[in-house]
């Protein structure tokens, strides 16, 4: 009889039909149990002593790390490796970075990389509503979650619809709550598009992450409640702190 797990969990825990367990998967179901031991933000032993630990090599042991990093089980502190809280939580809706993370008890904040304008071409002035050749923002911020670097986003808007942005505008702040707030621009609807993706050098070096760890890349055209084009967003977050959640209907 087959051992299934509880509602969520991998089919008979990602065990092969066949039976036979990789050595680095066994290891890792080891280490989860230790990480539900030392709790979050709990610091685990080296990866000499944990190798010693389970009799396994260097190598089967790293491989068992880097798949509980990817799953954000685990994260890096300098150089030690500690047990991660859960991930946060996107909605997929109109709500902000801000509100998202403020609803899960977190603080957001941002960095400022840079703001500047540029003439825009064809493909992204289609998207805006504008003519090739229009002048229109570019705001590029790291994502903050209590401090922690968790995802780059750029933005991009017309400088004909919001022409202070570098004079009004405060780039740790929500810029939905600005654009509604200041402009009177409220949002109507939005299209949206997740994939799968590696960071750019330039981008996890940004982020602060390994260039190997998967990132969950979205790209958003927001219109506002006549229809017409706000901004175009390109949002990226560590595939290891974030999760997305939407509510379906018919």
């Amino acid at each position: 009889m087959n051992d299934y797990p509880g509602p969520g969990a991998p089919i008979r825990s990602g065990i092969p039909d066949h039976g036979r367990v990789p050595k680095y998967y066994a290891v890792k179901g080891e280490l989860d149990e230790l990480l539900d031991e030392l709790g979050e933000g709990g610091v685990l032993p080296t990866e000499r002593d944990l190798a010693v630990r389970f009799a396994v090599s260097r190598d089967t042991l790293r491989q068992a790390l880097r798949e509980l990093l990817i799953q954000g089980r685990v994260r890096r502190r300098g150089r030690s490796t500690v047990v991660a809280g859960p991930k946060l939580e996107q909605p997929l809706s109109l709500a902000s970075y801000t509100e998202g993370v403020r609803r899960q008890g977190r603080v957001p904040g941002r960095n400022l990389i840079g703001l500047e304008t540029f003439a825009a071409d064809p493909a992204l002035a289609g998207q805006l509503g504008l003519a090739p050749g229009d002048p229109v923002w570019h705001l590029e911020r790291v994502l903050l979650a209590d401090g922690e670097r968790v995802g780059l986003e750029s933005t991009y808007l017309a400088v004909a619809r919001v022409p202070a942005l570098d004079r009004e505008f405060d780039p740790g702040a929500s810029l939905y709550a600005y654009l509604k707030e200041k402009l009177g621009i409220g949002f109507g609807g939005a299209d949206e598009r997740i994939e799968t993706v590696l960071a750019t050098p330039r981008e996890a070096l940004l982020i602060g992450t390994p260039p190997a760890l998967p990132m969950l890349l979205l790209h958003r055209l927001t219109r506002d409640d006549e229809g017409l084009p706000v901004e175009r967003v390109r949002s990226l977050y560590r595939g290891d702190r974030f999760s997305f959640t939407t509510q379906l209907g018919t």
